[in-house]
């Protein structure tokens, strides 16, 4: 029978995933163009930004998510670094080029120490972001759900970064993101609710009944890296492989898509463009983790693989409206139906009751490799891309659709490797 999940739990759930993802949205769409816009960052910029906050929130997950579970508690690490975590986004305010050059008036470049300090800034910012998100509220979401309805909460789950997207959209809209001013409006209003989020988790989160783990801390840490884990759990570790070559397909397009739109196609409006694809995508999505449940990893996998590999065609091939919100629908059906699928096959095949050590595992899997590949893969097809010439002379390049054709590549490695599994079963 199907365990019934409560609307204290649903409640939670929405919540946090949606005031989360938000905040990611922000950093992993809009941070692109903050030091895209405000200090004419590069491509290279860009990617270094990017792995750097790879690496820090995949060291983040595992060892906070050890520690959690050393301890037994979701809820202090979740609610906690909610509160911290918008703290940190609040200080992104103080980033902005008259701030640098008083405090720095002897540099060369405002833009370049402005790049680095944003870099440096997102690492602080993705450790309270992923001790809260990555580590603690993922490992919560596995503790508190099961087989029988694990894929309907992981489809609510992985329909929430379209949402945020969708919510960042048109919350940016009413702001002009050449303007310095506009960006201290948007991270204090995101740092604020992510903190208020926080403040209300402890009212409404229910820490599940956990044993604290009684290995040293450490064994935990590395618990699932260990090649014993590895051996023991084959199956999991041919899902978290696959994941990785999924989110680098990801990750080729994802930060430069916004710059791409906006700069490369001239879609000032891309805004009413997006919105409605968001929309049906992320009904989808919530539909799609209901499938699963029914059908199995195969059926809904492979289906998302289609509407992902379709999108990518389209959005190379085409540069006209019509076509591209029919390319971006499929893409964006295919990356969030894809994340639901894979999402809860991984909490499917988590050893009960070690869900904060295999966090680290899955970071790894979803975000540092990806994290690290993706774009530097995204970086070496634009090495030759077009260059505009800014109005104080410097220079911005232009994301072309190579973008897309490197991201099918990856998507069809997987989905070789995929029937390949099947065939050999």
């Amino acid at each position: 029978m199907k365990t019934k999940l409560s609307p204290r739990f649903w409640a939670a759930l929405t919540v946090f995933s949606l005031v989360g993802q938000i905040a990611w949205v922000v950093e992993n769409m809009y941070f692109n163009v903050f030091i895209y816009k405000m200090f004419n960052a590069s491509a290279e910029n860009i990617s270094a930004m990017v792995a750097a906050s790879a690496v820090a929130a995949t060291l983040t997950t595992v060892f906070i998510g050890a520690l959690s579970d050393k301890i037994g508690k979701r809820k202090l690490f979740i609610c906690g670094g909610y509160i911290l975590w918008g703290v940190s986004i609040l200080s992104f305010i103080l980033i902005k080029k008259d701030v640098i050059e008083a405090v720095f008036p002897m540099t060369v470049s405002a833009a370049s120490v402005g790049v680095s300090l944003v870099i440096i800034l997102d690492c602080v910012m993705t450790f309270f972001g992923s001790s809260a998100n990555d580590a603690a509220f993922n490992a919560w979401l596995t503790d508190s759900t099961d087989d029988t309805n694990r894929g309907a909460a992981e489809g609510i789950n992985a329909m929430m970064p379209l949402v945020a997207i969708l919510a960042v959209f048109g919350g940016f809209m009413a702001f002009d993101l050449d303007k310095d001013e506009s960006w201290t409006y948007i991270f204090a209003i995101i740092g604020a609710v992510v903190i208020i989020v926080g403040i209300i988790g402890i009212f409404i989160i229910k820490e599940p009944k956990l044993e604290p783990s009684k290995e040293p801390y450490f064994r935990t840490v590395v618990h699932g890296f260990l090649p014993s884990t590895v051996k023991n759990n084959t199956s999991l570790y041919f899902y978290l492989i696959a994941f990785i070559i999924f989110n680098i397909s990801i990750q080729i397009f994802m930060p430069y898509l916004i710059i791409y739109y906006e700069v490369s196609l001239q879609m000032t409006n891309y805004v009413f463009l997006m919105a409605p694809a968001i929309i049906l995508a992320s009904v989808v999505t919530a539909f799609w983790g209901k499938i699963y449940d029914k059908k199995g990893f195969g059926f809904s996998s492979a289906w998302s693989l289609i509407w992902l590999m379709a999108g990518y065609i389209i959005l190379f091939v085409f540069k006209s409206t019509a076509l591209v919100f029919i390319g971006s629908l499929l893409m964006m059906c295919g990356y969030l139906s894809g994340m639901a699928v894979f999402g809860a096959k991984i909490r499917e095949l988590t050893p009960e009751g070690k869900s904060g050590m295999f966090q680290g595992v899955r970071i790894f899997s979803q975000v540092l490799v990806p994290g690290v590949i993706g774009p530097f893969i995204g970086k070496t097809v634009l090495a030759n891309a077009e260059t505009i010439v800014n109005n104080d002379g410097t220079e911005s390049f232009i994301p072309n659709g190579n973008i897309f054709i490197a991201a099918l590549a990856a998507a069809m490695v997987l989905a070789g490797m995929m029937l390949s599994k099947k065939r050999n079963k």
